[in-house]
């Protein structure tokens, strides 16, 4: 019987109905053919239904188109029906024999094709298509088969190949696969790239002669395609290459073979909208399509329907999916997107910005295709579309998405590295990329600070060297433009001098055209001569890089000769002699004036294209120059990203010379403190190094990594000079970052031993051996005797002070060396060294830190009896008027307290020298001293200066007693500068006692008080024993006083005791106590700084007045009685620098004493308004750092500070930003403040104009973030109307209550309680427009909230319904799960 089959209603029927009808239904749990599925033999199934599937099976081996039986078909397509209950290697099977009759059928029709036999290819038409049908039917259905587990594995028996009618079924590729899988379970991965390979197979059949009509034509193609489609919806199935190959060549066949163009159009539309996963293997469907099978109509008619869909900016999914299938089109087949692109640019304006970010790359892909690929011929018309793609790029960095802005910039990055550089685009876009750099996403100015150094990398300019130094480019731009007047100068006489001779020529007679002609011909000569050598110095010109010989008499003076002066004089002497002139004559003359024209019209442009290009090199490098400030402000960024890229940015533009970048470089090195040191990923997924990491790659790089072509000693010399020229020019605070950074390269052990001993040749270097000259080839320097430059032997100290913080054996063994140098002639004549070489000397003491809580110490500590000690006694007395001694006494101080054992008896005999030399009577008295005397002085030379045991005999006195005791202003200062170190100095020191008493009393604890004296604390260990007895005598004589007691009482006592009996020393010992040296002086700098009208020198009231501040923070007595007086010094003082002074020294003083600072704190504040930059800058981060940390209370002067906020001067300004901010993180701190503020700004005498008050107010009001706060503030203003009268403190009152967000609804309803407080003075115009502003805001802030409310009534709604459906499927489950259950016992 005959089967009705038609396969559109067919492939519609499976479709569209769960039931699929079958007229013999076979259900796979009948018990008749279960053997069968099983996988017994046909002879021990038993019944009718295995007799029927056996035969099916049988008859498809037989003969292939035996699936047209109907019995046979209706079996295939029952197993698919029910392929859930079928197992994974009987599935295995039936793929195998579906897909070997269809093979069989295929090889039958194209061999009946090929014999033209239409009859014989006809008759394969409904077999084709049944089995078509079925291999769509197991594509959809394989995924529901069910996976092997306990069942029995065996495998149907391979079907005997016997040949029927449509060919043999069973061939060897059947048997084999077969055998293959016989053991193995179902997989259907692995069987997918074999099926779509058998699709493309049936796909190369000429389908047009076996379906004549179109709808069966097209019912057989959908038939073939859609298990492709079906496959491609399985995003892991597309991972596999094989299968994704496979999808994508059915596609292509069917599209270019078999009209699916339409079809194809749909499925990929569909796709890209559902699955997110196929946005890039449908863009290379499409590229194989245009470039494989030469059909890009498919992609041209996609792009179309792209170009006119309206994306929604709301959505995000579909955008996104359509821009990355965009961008992978592009990138595979730009030429099919420059056609559509004229429609695809309509885009730019989508609302969605994944779009148009897409679009910004598209356009990269065309410009790359444009410039690598285009034809000779075609230059002119793919450099305009270029240009024109460009500028639409340039364009879009003013887009409204950041996204969009960081896009283009990364693509401008990448087209940088074409080889067309579009020199004109290339300016505008470094223009472009300055300006982004202050765009306010950080994203998009890292982009630019990228696209900038791509810029220098890349660009053009490589006449001298590839190097951008201005001043170079500025001398050849000036020499080519005078070069190039000159030029057009004498062209343009020529031009006029040849109209002359032609006016001449037309009257000159024959009888003397000879003499003319050899006259003229013999100047032409020397012209020919002259311009030739003009052409050699132009082709010079150009070999030597644009360099030209201006001042050569040849070229300007001769030629000038020839062309102009002897020729017209010539032939005007002529032209009355000469009435004409033969036609030859002139032809010749024409030639050579031609041949001279051709040549200077060469030059001309060459000169003119020499301009050209220096012009735009001189626009380049001053667009970069004037990028360098914005890059200097991005090295302080919270960002890492763009931090890293300026970075970058400043090494490049170092490498190129721009000399702009030593400021970056010098800026950057503070970047060593930053804490980030971690590797992380970039938002596009690049490595980003640590901050600190990168820093130090990028010094390395500079200055430290080795350069080629140089010996190990020139490397050497190179990296030494390097190190000491950053320590030329720098300020302490880039001179301690790099300390930290030669610190971290030492202890990494990145510098070499050779560097080391190098730097020591600087340091110790003689004229008499020869020097070492850090700016010329150690081969030319040497042998010479000049004086070695003061900087470098400075810069060598200093980097081996530095580089011993992380090992002191830098410096051990070359102790000897630094007294020599450093603290002897060479010291003498230059204390700036001397100071570097005190700095070193204190690293001889270690550089670990004090572990808080930590009694141990590890510092060196020598004999007082050591060299070291005499030298800087000598270094300190020595007779000098350089205020240059001021920093080395510093420093040799601090030396003596870090390295002795006794500190305060060599500063005690110092403090003595030099009061002897300040008040020696013995010479005449200097101009410079006062003419009163002092009572003070008169106390300090009539009596004696120590009560201690080494007295000094005191200088003769005078008659009367008084009228002689004078001294030197400048030594005066010497000696009270000295006084007030060691003060300061001797206080930490005692806390190194106090801190070695209470090691001595653990070790006392342990060691049945046996202290053992170490030699690195001995002299705090006798040190200890002398407080004792000082406290152990103040406190009575009879307080027993052996040795052995008071070292138990030194070590019994408990710890607070001990800080006590420290807290006497120093309160009543050191500035009161009877045999305290440097009580004498605390009168003294009392009298000396409350007497500027005597004490009229200002280095000696500067150094007073620092000694006295010292003095303040020894003790409170003293600091409580005499701090009034500093005060005043800051109020009167007419000397920037003792103000700043003073305003650093209250700083310590509160640190000290906070009490007594805290109670006259408005006394500080005063700096803040000071005229001088440096002593607001100082008053401003002492009260920062008070402030912060807790030591003074701010009562209502926060007012002053927020003045700050918009001072002229950026660094004032930022600093004001920064405390704000520090503040808005302790509690309430901003809050509690404000109305005293605003109360300050607004009015009195401290009240800033209204643009002042609204820009300061803006920026603290967006540090009230808590409802709460916000709604006590409105409660506060609206109450304080009602106290002010003049309208300037409404306006600010009303403007403060704008800045409010008034979120909450107690905020509105403390709006509208205090309408009764400022509803009078709504009559002002300004006051008005403020409170329309609030009720704005108001009004948006509760449509927002009525969005929101509705937005959850919608989704509260969804999930009722969606319960509802779940509690009314529920019992349903219930029945289902009862109903399987009894089932899945008996299975068991």
């Amino acid at each position: 019987m005959a089967i009705s089959f038609e396969l559109q209603e067919e492939i519609q029927a499976l479709t569209e109905n769960d039931d699929y009808p079958i007229p013999n239904d076979h259900d796979p749990n009948d018990k008749d053919i279960e053997p069968l599925l099983e996988g017994q033999s046909l002879l021990s199934a038993c019944g009718s239904g295995s007799n029927v599937l056996s035969a099916a099976v049988e008859a498809v081996a037989e003969a292939s188109d035996a699936i047209t039986e109907p019995d046979v078909f209706d079996v295939y397509r029952s197993l698919l029906k029910h392929a859930d209950a079928v197992s994974g290697p009987m599935m295995n099977k039936l793929l195998d024999s579906i897909s070997s009759g269809l093979q069989t059928e295929l090889d039958a029709t194209i061999r009946d094709v090929e014999r033209g036999d239409q009859q014989g290819y006809m008759s394969h038409k409904l077999a084709l298509e049944m089995f078509g049908f079925l291999l769509l039917w197991f594509v959809s259905a394989a995924e529901k088969v069910k996976q092997p587990e306990d069942e029995d594995r065996q495998s149907m028996p391979a079907p005997k190949g016997r040949r029927g009618r449509g060919g043999k079924a069973g061939g060897k590729a059947a048997s084999s696969r077969s055998a293959s899988k016989r053991n193995e379970g179902w997989t259907w991965v692995d069987q997918i790239p074999a099926t779509l390979g058998l699709i493309s197979k049936v796909l190369r059949l000429q389908t047009q002669r076996i379906w004549t009509t179109t709808a069966e034509r097209e019912a057989f193609i959908t038939c073939m395609t859609r298990p492709a489609y079906h496959v491609t919806e399985n995003e892991q199935y597309m991972k596999v290459e094989a299968i994704k190959v496979g999808v994508l060549k059915i596609i292509c066949l069917a599209v270019k073979h078999h009209g699916h163009t339409l079809g194809a159009q749909v499925a990929i539309m569909q796709n890209l909208q559902f699955y997110e996963h196929l946005a890039e293997p449908m863009a290379e469907c499409l590229s194989i399509l245009a470039n494989e099978f030469d059909h890009p109509q498919l992609g041209d008619e996609l792009l179309r329907e792209i170009a006119a869909k309206n994306f929604n900016g709301q959505d995000q999914k579909g955008p996104r999916v359509f821009a990355r299938f965009l961008v992978r089109f592009a990138e595979l087949a730009p030429r099919s997107i420059l056609k559509q692109f004229s429609l695809l640019r309509e885009q730019m304006d989508s609302e969605s910005y994944p779009i148009r970010v897409a679009l910004i790359e598209v356009i990269g892909h065309l410009i790359r295709e444009l410039v690598t690929s285009g034809a000779d011929e075609e230059q002119r018309q793919t450099q305009k579309q270029s240009i024109s793609l460009y500028d639409e790029l340039i364009v879009r960095l003013m887009d409204i998405s950041s996204y969009v802005r960081s896009k283009v910039l990364q693509v401008l990055s990448k087209l940088c590295e074409l080889k067309v550089k579009f020199p004109k685009q290339r300016l505008l876009i470094t223009a472009a990329a300055v300006s982004a750099l202050s765009d306010k996403v950080s994203t998009v100015r890292k982009g630019a600070a990228s696209l900038l150094v791509q810029l220098l990398l890349t660009h053009p300019y490589v006449m001298h060297g590839g190097l951008l130094e201005q001043s170079v480019f500025e001398t050849e731009f000036d020499a080519v433009k005078q070069e190039l007047a000159k030029v057009e100068d004498r062209m343009g006489k020529a031009v006029e001098r040849n109209g002359e001779d032609d006016a001449d020529h037309n009257e000159e007679g024959e009888d003397e055209a000879k003499p003319s002609k050899k006259k003229r011909t013999k100047g032409n000569d020397e012209m020919d001569v002259d311009e030739d050598g003009e052409e050699g110095a132009a082709g010079e010109e150009d070999r030597q890089g644009g360099d030209t010989d201006e001042d050569d008499p040849s070229m300007v003076v001769d030629g000038e000769n020839g062309e102009q002066s002897t020729p017209q004089k010539k032939a005007r002497k002529n032209s009355k002699l000469a009435p004409r002139k033969s036609q030859l004559d002139i032809a010749a003359l024409s030639s050579e004036q031609e041949a001279l024209a051709a040549l200077e019209t060469d030059k001309l442009l060459q000169l003119r294209l020499k301009k050209k290009y220096y012009g735009e090199a001189l626009n380049f490098i001053r667009q970069i120059e004037g990028a360098m400030e914005t890059m200097c402000d991005l090295l302080g960024s919270t960002h890492k990203a763009e931090v890293i890229e300026a970075i970058e940015f400043f090494r490049v533009s170092h490498e190129y010379h721009f000399e702009s970048a030593k400021i970056g470089i010098k800026k950057m090195l503070h970047l060593i403190w930053n804490k980030d040191n971690t590797t992380s990923t970039s938002e596009d997924g690049n490595e980003l190094k640590g901050i600190r990491s990168r820093l130090l790659e990028c010094y390395k790089s500079i200055y430290f990594d080795p350069v080629p072509d140089l010996s190990p000693k020139e490397q050497v010399n190179r990296i030494a000079k390097n190190m000491i020229e950053l320590t030329y020019d720098a300020t302490l605070a880039e001179l301690t970052s790099l300390e930290e950074m030669m610190r971290i390269m030492m202890d990494e052990n990145q510098v070499h031993q050779d560097i080391q001993s190098k730097l020591w040749q600087v340091y110790s270097e003689c004229p008499q051996v020869g020097r070492w000259n850090m700016h010329h080839s150690p081969k030319v320097a040497k042998g010479t005797n000049k004086q070695l430059p003061k900087a470098q032997r400075r810069g060598a100290i200093a980097i081996l002070g530095m580089l011993a913080l992380a090992k002191r054996s830098v410096l051990t063994d070359r102790v000897e060396t630094m007294l020599k140098i450093g603290l002897g002639r060479f010291g003498k004549a230059d204390l700036t060294l001397a100071r570097y070489t005190c700095v070193a000397l204190q690293r001889l003491n270690g550089s670990a830190k004090k572990v808080k809580g930590s009694l141990l110490d590890k510092t060196l500590r020598l004999e007082m009896d050591n060299p070291i000690f005499c030298k800087l006694q000598a270094a300190i007395e020595t007779p000098c008027r350089l205020k240059d001694w001021f920093g080395l006494a510093e420093q040799a101080i601090n030396t003596i307290y870090a390295l002795g054992e006794h500190p305060d008896v060599l500063c005690n005999e110092i403090i003595k020298n030099l009061t002897r030399r300040a008040f020696n009577q013995d010479r005449k008295p200097k101009t410079s001293t006062e003419s009163q005397p002092s009572p003070v002085m008169d106390e300090v030379n009539t009596g004696d200066v120590t009560r201690s045991s080494d007295d000094i005999s005191a200088p003769p006195e005078s008659g009367d007693g008084q009228g002689q005791d004078v001294g030197d202003a400048f030594e005066l200062s010497q000696l009270l500068f000295v006084v007030g170190h060691v003060a300061i100095k001797q206080i930490v020191f005692l806390e190194l006692v106090e801190r070695e008493w209470k090691r001595q009393k653990d070790e006392k604890q342990s060691s049945e008080y046996n202290i053992p004296a170490a030699l690195c604390v001995e002299g705090l260990t006798q040190y200890v024993a002398l407080v004792e007895k000082q406290t152990a005598t103040k406190k009575g004589d009879n307080q027993p006083s052996k040795d052995g007691e008071e070292l138990d009482q030194v070590a019994g006592n408990a710890e607070d005791e001990i800080g006590e009996r420290i807290a006497v020393v120093r309160e009543t010992e050191l500035l009161y106590g009877e045999q305290s040296l440097l009580a004498i002086y605390g009168p003294m700098l009392v009298h000396i700084c409350g007497s500027p009208h005597k004490f009229k020198n200002r280095t000696l009231r500067a150094a007073a007045t620092l000694s006295f501040s010292k003095l303040l923070c020894v003790s409170s007595h003293f600091c409580d009685a005499h701090h009034r007086l500093l005060f005043k010094i800051l109020e009167t003082s007419r000397d920037a620098n003792i103000r700043s002074n003073i305003v650093i020294a209250l700083g310590d003083v509160a640190v000290s004493f906070s009490n007594i600072i805290d109670e006259n704190s408005n006394e500080l504040y005063k700096g803040l308004s000071d005229k001088d930059l440096v002593v607001k800058k100082n008053t401003l981060m002492v009260l920062t750092h008070l402030i912060l940390n807790g030591m003074i209370k701010v009562k209502g002067q926060l007012g002053e500070m927020a003045k700050c906020l918009e001072d002229p001067e950026p660094r004032i300004a930022d600093l004001a930003k920064l405390f704000f901010k520090e503040l808005s993180t302790k509690e309430n701190a901003i809050y509690n403040n404000l109305p005293d503020v605003i109360s300050h700004l607004s009015t009195g005498a401290h009240a800033v104009d209204e643009d002042t008050f609204q820009s300061t107010l803006k920026y603290i009001f967006t540090f009230i973030e808590k409802e709460k706060q916000a709604e006590n503030i409105v409660e506060k203003l609206c109450q304080r109307f009602h106290l002010c009268e003049e309208p300037r403190q409404w306006r600010d009152i009303a403007y403060c209550l704008s800045l409010l967000p008034f979120k909450s609804e107690r905020s509105v309803k403390k709006l509208i309680d205090g309408l009764q407080f400022y509803r009078d003075k709504l009559h002002e115009p300004k006051v008005y427009e403020r409170f329309q502003e609030i009720l704005a805001k108001i009004l948006e802030e509760y449509r927002a909230q009525g969005e929101e409310d509705h937005a959850l009534e919608k989704r509260v709604v969804k999930k009722k319904a969606a319960a509802a459906r779940k509690r009314s499927a529920a019992p349903t489950r219930k029945s289902m799960s009862q109903i399987t259950r009894p089932f899945d016992v008996n299975f068991d």
